[in-house]
C-alpha cells in the first residue's frame, strides 16, 4: 500500500490528468453538466500538483473547488443552455379554424388549408367534411392534422 501512495505522490500531475480525462469522458456520455465541474477542478489540480502541496490537501482543494463550481455555476450554465421552446407551425395551428380543400371522410384522408399552408387531414369520428367547409384542428400526428367539424 505504501508503494502505491509513493507512486501516486511522485506522479500527481498525471493522476489529475487522468481524473480530468475520466470526468470529461463521463460528461460527454451523459451530458448532465455534473462531472464537467469535477473535470475542470481536476484540470486546475494538474497545475497545483507541481507545487509542494501534500496529496490530502490537494484532494481537499479538488473537492471544495468541484462543489463550488457545481453549486454556483451549474445552474447558470443550465439556464443559459436551456432555450425557450420555440413553437413550430404545427403547434400554432392546434385549436385554429381551417378550411377543407379536399373532402375528408372517416375512411379517406383529405386536405385543409390554414395560414396559407395545406395539410393532410383526417377525422377520428364517423363524419364527412366537404370541400369548402370549416373545421377545427384538434391534433397533429406526424404530417396529418386531425380535425373535427365546427
Amino acid at each position: 500500500m505504501d508503494s502505491i501512495l509513493t507512486i501516486l505522490e511522485n506522479n500527481l500531475p498525471w493522476f489529475w490528468v487522468a481524473i480530468t480525462v475520466i470526468c470529461v469522458v463521463i460528461e460527454t456520455m451523459t451530458l448532465a453538466l455534473t462531472t464537467i465541474w469535477f473535470g475542470i477542478s481536476a484540470f486546475v489540480m494538474v497545475f497545483l500538483a507541481f507545487l509542494p502541496i501534500p496529496f490530502a490537501i490537494q484532494l481537499f482543494i479538488f473537492v471544495v473547488l468541484s462543489l463550488i463550481l457545481l453549486i454556483f455555476t451549474r445552474p447558470l450554465v443550465q439556464k443559459k443552455l436551456s432555450q425557450k421552446k420555440i413553437t413550430t407551425n404545427y403547434e400554432r395551428v392546434i385549436g385554429q379554424i381551417a378550411v377543407v380543400t379536399k373532402k375528408i371522410t372517416a375512411i379517406d384522408k383529405g386536405a385543409i388549408k390554414i395560414n396559407g399552408m395545406e395539410w393532410t387531414a383526417a377525422v377520428r369520428e364517423n363524419i364527412t367534411l366537404e370541400k369548402g367547409s370549416k373545421c377545427v384542428i384538434e391534433e397533429i400526428a406526424g404530417v396529418t392534422a386531425y380535425v373535427k367539424q365546427i
